[in-house]
Order: C-alpha cells, then structure tokens, then sequence
C-alpha cells in the first residue's frame, strides 16, 4: 500500500533527522560544525552527486523532453508568492516580518528535505525532476524572496535583481546540474574513477542533510513556539495551497506522471533554512524564521504520506 511505503520513508528521514538533533543536543555540534555540513553538502555531496547521475542516467534526448517542465515550477511558484503576500496583509501580518512570512510561504526546502524525500518515495529517476523544480525555487529565493526580506530589515538599497543574486543562483549544486548536462549534450564521457568518486562522494548527500536539519531543529526552543494565525496559514500554503497549485497546472500542462508527482512533493517541503540565515543577515526577525521552519518541517513529514495517498487514489488528477 503506498500510504504505508510512504509512511516508512518519512520514518527513515525522520529518525537520521533525529540523530542530528540528539547529536547537537549532546553537544557534539557547535556552529562551525552545522555550517561545515552544510557546506560539505552545497560544495561536494550534491554537485557530484547531480555530475554522476545525469551523466549516468540520462541521453540528450531525454534532457531536451524534460527541459519543458520548468513551466510547471516556475509558473507554480510565481503564483504561490501572489497568494502569499494577499493572505500577508489579509492577516495583518506585522511590516518587519511580512517579507519573511511571505517568502516561508512560496519558496520551500528543495534539497535538504526535498531531494531525500524524493529519492525515498520514487527513487533515483526523480532527481532530474527535482532539480528542475530546485532551479526555479533558488531562482525566485535569491531575487523575489531576498528582496522581501531585506525589506523587513534596515536594508534600503536592495535590488531585485542583481550580480549578486545572478551568482547566488549559479550554486555549486546548479552547476554541477548544468555541467552534466553539457557532458550528456555533447556526448563526452567522463572517466569511470570521475564517476564513481562523484558516486561516493553523492551518497553522503541524504545523511548529512538529514544530521543538519536535525541539528539546527535542535537550536530552536520549543518553549518559543506558539500556534497564531501566521502558523496556522503559513503551515496551510506549505502544505495545501502550494501543492494544490500544482496539481492545478497539471491538469493544463502535459507531461510525465513522475514528473507531476515530484513537483507535487517540492511544492509541499517546509520553508527554506537559508531564509533565516538572510533574515539574520537583514536584521529582520530571524527567531521567528528559524520557528516557522521547524514547525513546517514537523508537519510537512505528515501531510506527505497524505499526499501521497491522494495521488494513487486518483491518479487522473495530476
């Protein structure tokens, strides 16, 4: 039944996230040690583990099929951020967290939640699909959402479009993406001791996300944490809204099924950790940033088994 398969992959994530957290709570980790993790997986794990799995897995055929599903993501996302700054002022969420609120709201955690999640639930045939939805997330986070939350700060020159962002956006992890494809396009190959290394080296990518997310959940009081409107909403467009948007542009947008799916469960991750690391950054409410992520992060490990029990259920929506 995939409502159980289901259930037994989130209960695989939630326990390596578990041992991050009891981890860090023993103290093994201190902030050096969480941002070298993250680090290892943004710098080494993930573009090594993109290199070898395009290069291995897929044709240039294939890429140029899949490339037209960046419209789903792209599309999906701008529609999300309109929804989110309309429930924003709706409930008067307050001016110096209003950009942080909206940005939790219409960008989520693709690779540290998203890409496990995935390789979990459909395996290694997800991840160029994941990534696809990753390129146009880091897109509209390092534009649209920095700029809204720079403006809950002191920040007053902030562009919406900078060099800055532009390289922010070119991450290690998208060019090693995009590296692969050009080796696949032009048809190079690349050693076997370069794709194994790569190999190894991208199995570290599930664990240490896993210990990381873990480990930073661990830094939040839970004392701290108080149910409002803005959680209530916040966990309703990470969970609901988001993904039903997607489901929505499915129905219009013709493409594979897996494809459908995985967009189905990015759209539905928990806010995005870096949105309070630029909270802080911009002297904006980065407490309440690193709050709302844990609380999104808890009840996304519910709603996926949910999610995906719909989708087998009725398969002919997406």
């Amino acid at each position: 039944m995939v409502i159980i398969q289901s259930i037994q992959s989130i209960m695989t994530i939630l326990l390596m996230i578990s041992v991050g957290y009891i981890l860090d709570r023993k103290k093994w980790f201190n902030e050096e040690s969480k941002k070298l993790l993250s680090k290892l997986v943004v710098n080494i794990s993930l573009p090594a583990y993109m290199l070898q799995n395009i290069v291995t897995n897929f044709t240039r055929e294939k890429l140029f099929e899949m490339s037209g599903g960046l419209l789903i993501p792209f599309v999906s996302i701008g529609i999300c951020y309109i929804v989110a700054v309309v429930i924003a002022k709706a409930i008067k969420v307050p001016k110096k967290r209003f950009g942080t609120f909206v940005t939790l709201f219409f960008v989520s955690n693709t690779i540290f939640i998203g890409l496990p999640v995935n390789l979990a639930l459909f395996g290694e045939q997800s991840i160029p699909y994941v990534f696809l939805y990753y390129i146009a997330n880091t897109t509209f986070f390092w534009t649209l959402g920095v700029y809204s939350i720079s403006k809950d700060g002191d920040a007053e020159d902030t562009k919406l479009f900078s060099i800055a962002s532009l390289k922010k956006c070119f991450s290690p992890p998208m060019l090693g993406f995009i590296i692969g494809i050009i080796f696949v396009i032009i048809n190079l190959k690349i050693p076997f001791f370069i794709l194994d290394t790569c190999k190894y080296l991208g199995n570290l990518t599930t664990p240490l996300s896993m210990l990381f997310i873990g480990a930073t959940m661990a830094a939040v009081d839970l004392k701290t944490i108080r149910i409002d409107k803005e959680m209530i909403f916040l966990n309703i467009g990470r969970s609901v809204i988001s993904p039903l948007i997607v489901i929505i542009l499915g129905l219009f947008i013709k493409g594979p099924m897996l494809m459908k799916e995985v967009f189905i469960i990015q759209a539905a991750m928990p806010g995005m950790i870096n949105i309070s690391i630029i909270s802080k950054a911009y002297n904006a409410d980065y407490e309440y940033a690193a709050v709302m992520i844990t609380v999104t992060t808890i009840v996304s490990m519910i709603s996926i088994p949910i999610f995906m029990a719909i989708m087998d259920k009725l398969p002919v929506v997406i």
